[in-house]
């Protein structure tokens, strides 16, 4: 997908219609009008210090992660992508958001359902992310390499966190904003820090 500027700006098409519909619903919740139909989840406020929080603790995870792969000599094995791609990882996080912190939680059965829910979700989120296997045109293949191992296991600890940030005590309403926050910031990152390393590669 990252070689195919039609499907990706019909991805960012998509969702940026998806974005739209989640908003709706959000105004609904705070002019008090509600939703007739069932509103997407997470659709109620947040405060501007969870906000602040969630994109702290993302921004944290990223420096982590970018110190990790420096000592361990593996930043040089990041992968190129061109900014059209980048900007599709910047309305992907808002639909992932939906996807996972949004629907695949167990909610209203216990504390230990919830985290068992959060632990499995989390695996499977990292592991849709292809750093541990590729799909091309020689077909299907693991790559369980350092920096596969390395990326997977960031983007699970990433995972974990935007569920934090969506069950905390301090998002008591539980409001997908911080974790729209969160998963933004870190994706902004990393594609300004593949800009600085030289891994953006061209325009479309």
């Amino acid at each position: 997908m990252n070689d195919s500027p039609l499907m990706l700006l019909l991805m960012i098409g998509g969702g940026l219609y998806f974005a739209s519909m989640w908003y709706g619903d959000w105004q609904s919740d705070r002019t008090g009008l509600g939703n007739h139909t069932a509103p997407l989840p997470g659709t109620t406020s947040a405060s501007a210090s969870a906000i602040l929080i969630a994109t702290g603790g993302a921004l944290l995870l990223l420096a982590a992660e970018t110190w990790g792969e420096i000592v361990l000599g593996l930043s040089e094995q990041q992968s190129d992508i061109t900014l059209l791609f980048g900007l599709y990882t910047l309305v992907a996080a808002l639909v992932e958001e939906v996807v996972f912190r949004g629907y695949l939680v167990v909610e209203k059965r216990g504390r230990t359902a919830l985290l068992a829910g959060i632990l499995g979700a989390s695996l499977v989120f990292a592991l849709l992310h292809n750093h541990l296997w590729r799909w091309d045109d020689e077909g299907f293949a693991l790559t369980l390499t350092a920096k596969g191992w390395f990326s997977f296991s960031a983007i699970f600890l990433g995972s974990l966190w935007f569920y934090t940030c969506r069950f905390a005590s301090w998002n008591p309403r539980r409001s997908l904003l911080p974790c729209f926050a969160a998963h933004f910031a870190k994706n902004a990152g990393v594609l300004a820090i593949k800009a600085i390393q030289g891994h953006v590669i061209g325009l479309w």
